[in-house]
């Protein structure tokens, strides 16, 4: 047999996709400051103790303060976690911060308002927390600037698990949630790949066994034009055990396919292991690879963004992979899709008198 699939399965020619997969892989580096700053911790819930606290210290990123509104739950996360002070007022920790610190602000977004004018001009701020700082999701992007996927045509982000909510008590009182909190994310995602869309199309809709929480169940279609397919379908009320809950998202291009699993929204947030795989193009056979990778979402994503940020202030790096103007156009593709939310469907033109049923 000749042909593509024959050349695939051939022994040398496997040897050499994985060797240009190996290539592609040299390239992935975290970002990492010639000298660390000092970080001043604003917030002390369960993010910052499940993967903000664990990921400086793995890094060697110190944090040298901790506040919360309340002073009790500062005191004892500061206590736990071998931090020197915990504050008790922004002015507080305004005043405790070295000029060159930097402020993790892991709170509410309707608090950043409340926060941010009270900073000292210039200072270094960590607002937001987007896809693609994972070392899963490094890897697959050295795969596409490797050339091994091709032109992107179709983005599919699935996840349908068990998300408890209540773990976050700020969100009881959220107008908004599902799109907000958590597929914003995968918005950003998207956009880094593909840009603004033309437009979309989009539902977001709450669970009867939630009635007090806003919408948590949400499905997108982004248009990008007719050769591409870009949706988003999110459930986070899967609790049927885990046998059929995923989370997921995968890229298919004219060259190759990648696939990574998102292992922290599976059980969380204990999490279970990402998980990344490519396939080259081909007719048939499975031809998907496992591509090698450490470190969990949970806590060497947050490694990244900090690291990232630091590097930026510091100059030793020219980009910041995720900046205000970024931020905000995600924000505008955000209140489009509420906007689509809460426009009806297509009507079904039943009496119409284009409608017509033969006798």
């Amino acid at each position: 047999m000749v042909g593509e699939d024959a050349t695939m399965s051939n022994p040398s020619s496997a040897e050499t996709l994985d060797a240009r997969i190996a290539t592609a892989l040299k390239t992935v580096r975290q970002p990492r400051p010639k000298l660390v700053r000092p970080i001043v911790v604003i917030g002390a819930g369960g993010i910052v103790r499940a993967a903000h606290l664990p990921a400086y210290e793995k890094a060697g990123f110190p944090v040298i303060g901790l506040l919360d509104r309340d002073k009790d739950k500062a005191a004892a996360l500061a206590a736990e976690r071998g931090i020197s002070h915990s504050l008790g007022s922004l002015a507080e920790a305004v005043s405790f911060a070295p000029r060159d610190a930097v402020f993790d602000i892991a709170v509410p977004a309707s608090e950043l308002v409340h926060i941010l004018p009270h900073l000292p001009d210039g200072a270094t701020a960590l607002i937001q927390k987007p896809m693609g700082e994972t070392l899963s999701e490094a890897r697959r992007i050295a795969l596409a600037n490797c050339g091994l996927l091709g032109e992107i045509h179709d983005i599919e982000i699935q996840t349908s698990t068990y998300t408890p909510w209540h773990l976050w008590t700020f969100l009881a009182s959220a107008s908004r949630l599902e799109i907000l909190y958590h597929s914003i994310h995968y918005f950003d995602l998207i956009r880094s790949w593909l840009g603004d869309p033309q437009g979309v199309y989009a539902r977001t809709e709450k669970n009867p066994h939630t009635a007090n929480l806003a919408a948590t169940k949400t499905i997108a279609i982004l248009n990008y034009g007719n050769a591409k397919r870009v949706f988003v379908a999110t459930n986070h009320h899967h609790n049927f055990g885990p046998e059929h809950q995923h989370s997921f998202v995968q890229w298919e291009g004219l060259d190759g396919a990648a696939r990574i699993t998102m292992g922290v929204n599976l059980d969380y947030p204990t999490g279970k292991a990402d998980s990344a795989e490519y396939a080259p193009r081909r007719s048939n056979a499975s031809g998907w690879r496992q591509i090698p990778i450490s470190g969990n979402n949970f806590p060497d994503a947050f490694m990244g963004t900090m690291g990232a940020l630091q590097s930026f202030a510091e100059g030793s790096a020219s980009t910041l992979p995720s900046h205000f103007e970024d931020a905000f156009h995600t924000m505008a593709l955000v209140e489009a899709l509420y906007r689509s939310s809460e426009r009806p469907g297509e009507p079904l033109l039943e009496n119409d008198e284009t409608f017509t049923v033969d006798d």
